[in-house]
């Protein structure tokens, strides 16, 4: 990216000198290269800011641009934020949402969905993968009941592109949220997935159709660097999953891998008696983890967590946990860790041999666990 922060100052929106016509050329190659990552044409692939941006353009968009009449909106309780906050215009709108449950590992059932869908649904919205627990959800079978309905279906593809496949000419989905960062990308890169023929209505802020919506003269240096950046179409599952089972393996029952799939790499634990503050201690009071064993996990979702507040009665318990019925007093005993593709079995051991110290630790400090113990442990 850096000649084009650097040295190469070209607008490609002015393309009729040799700076534009560089900075052109970069941006359709980076849309060449994110197509190809979900199998995908050039022309379908709208560039944003990142995943918050396109997963407000794919619900706004798609549920404004569906027509008279269109006032119904499905989605399921384990969606994202973004996914759920777009949901307030809807609702002052005049616009029913239907949240549909989960079951105990995260998953929403297709013949819920089924049920679900009206002769006035607009959306279905589902989440591919959940960033917190894990779960993958059915989203082929999902969509094609979506596309039997005639419902525009939107998959949140965040935290599964670049780790597992998607490809939407398996998965008939007409909107795909895409963000770079989160399979080594640079920040501030994201894109929609655009089926080609479908409604949709820009947003109000709608830039050029070439360039998708915001400030493309900001944003292409990040694109660009998005393109070489690409992973293979079928992710990093299987190395993924072989270092994932090691953790489970030594971590037992506080680290139950659920019978439906997850993501590799994903390892949600809910230990009871810890809390987010706990986990976190730093900056100037002694770390629970040793600093030098360079140990970073997320307490929960680290979009989540920036909802809790910071004493121990303010804490607000997961709406992911919730949902799959996790008890909301154990909920803010959560912390998720996440294996990288340079991630090794030694570092896994490294982990699994302090985890039980700091989690002892952490339960000798909460006023709460002996309370835990006596109304969850009785009788062992």
């Amino acid at each position: 990216m850096r000649p084009y922060f650097l040295e190469w100052y070209g607008n490609p929106s002015s393309h009729i000198h040799e700076q534009g016509q560089k900075a052109l050329r970069a941006v359709d190659q980076a849309r060449a290269e994110v197509a190809a990552l979900i199998g995908a044409k050039a022309g379908e692939i709208v560039f944003t800011s990142g995943a918050t941006e396109s997963n407000n353009l794919a619900v706004l968009g798609a549920a404004e641009g569906a027509g008279a009449g269109k006032r119904h909106v499905v989605v399921t309780d384990v969606e994202h934020f973004s996914v759920t906050n777009a949901l307030i215009p809807l609702r002052n709108a005049g616009y029913e949402v239907t949240v549909l449950p989960v079951d105990r590992n995260g998953v929403v059932d297709p013949d819920a969905v089924r049920k679900a869908l009206r002769a006035d649904t607009a959306l279905l919205s589902v989440m591919h993968a959940n960033s917190e627990i894990g779960t993958i959800e059915p989203v082929g079978p999902i969509g094609r009941i979506a596309k039997e309905a005639g419902v525009t279906f939107h998959v949140d593809a965040t935290a599964s592109a670049g780790h597992i496949p998607v490809d939407v000419r398996e998965i008939p989905a007409d909107l795909v949220t895409l963000s770079a960062h989160n399979f080594y990308g640079p920040k501030g890169a994201g894109a929609l997935y655009l089926r080609e023929g479908r409604r949709w209505r820009r947003g109000r802020s709608a830039g050029s159709r070439r360039w998708g919506i915001g400030p493309a003269r900001k944003m292409f240096p990040p694109w660009w660097g998005w393109a070489w950046r690409r992973p293979s179409r079928g992710g990093r599952w299987g190395r993924g999953r072989r270092i994932s089972h090691s953790w489970g393996r030594r971590c037992g029952a506080a680290s139950r891998r659920s019978p439906c799939s997850i993501t590799p790499g994903t390892l949600p634990n809910v230990f009871p008696g810890t809390s987010p503050s706990g986990w976190s201690m730093s900056r100037g009071v002694p770390s629970p983890v040793p600093r030098h064993e360079g140990i970073m996990a997320a307490s929960g979702s680290a979009c989540s967590s920036n909802l809790r507040g910071h004493d121990e009665e303010d804490l607000v318990a997961s709406p992911v946990l919730r949902a799959i019925g996790v008890p909301s007093d154990i909920c803010t005993g959560s912390i998720t860790f996440s294996l990288g593709k340079g991630n090794t079995a030694d570092e896994v051991r490294l982990a699994l041999d302090a985890l039980p110290g700091i989690v002892e630790r952490l339960r000798a400090m909460s006023p709460t666990y002996l309370d835990y113990q006596k109304q969850h442990v009785k009788g062992g």
